[in-house]
């Protein structure tokens, strides 16, 4: 067989889902997740894919950022409304966290893991008070 006969689409399902596996899973749903190849949208929809989104990223110096605006801004208009019944665990940061959430309804969501949230995001998120002098007037 030559070489150039061969094509990443010829090869079975479980070693395209292997290739894929060492990509995150943020960039495997927003490269393939609506394609117009079938079989690739089909395998980026996968559990494997679908259960843990982690949008935290980590900088050249160990930093904990957000990913980039416009992957959020497909994540949160397209890709999220279309696997929302999948995701189980959401791994988020202040930046983004709001949009993630308010973007469609999470009915298999189990887990919530949250980085970089100071006393003044979690006291604002979770009692409705703005800052922690608010809770002392």
């Amino acid at each position: 067989m030559n070489q150039s006969d061969i094509h990443l689409l010829d090869l079975p399902n479980e070693m395209l889902i292997a290739i894929l596996r060492k990509l995150s899973n943020i960039d495997v749903l927003h490269s393939l997740i609506g394609i117009t190849n079938y079989r690739l949208y089909t395998l980026a929809k996968a559990n494997v894919f679908t259960n843990t989104l982690n949008f935290v990223t980590t900088s050249s110096t160990g930093v904990c950022c957000s990913i980039n605006e416009s992957v959020l801004s497909q994540f949160c208009t397209d890709i999220l409304p279309r696997i929302s019944h999948s995701v189980k665990c959401l791994i988020l940061e202040p930046l983004s966290m709001e949009r993630i959430l308010l973007a469609t309804y999470y009915s298999n969501l189990t887990k919530l893991k949250l980085f970089n949230f100071g006393q003044e995001i979690i006291l604002r998120y979770f009692t409705g008070k703005n800052s922690i002098y608010s809770s002392m007037n």
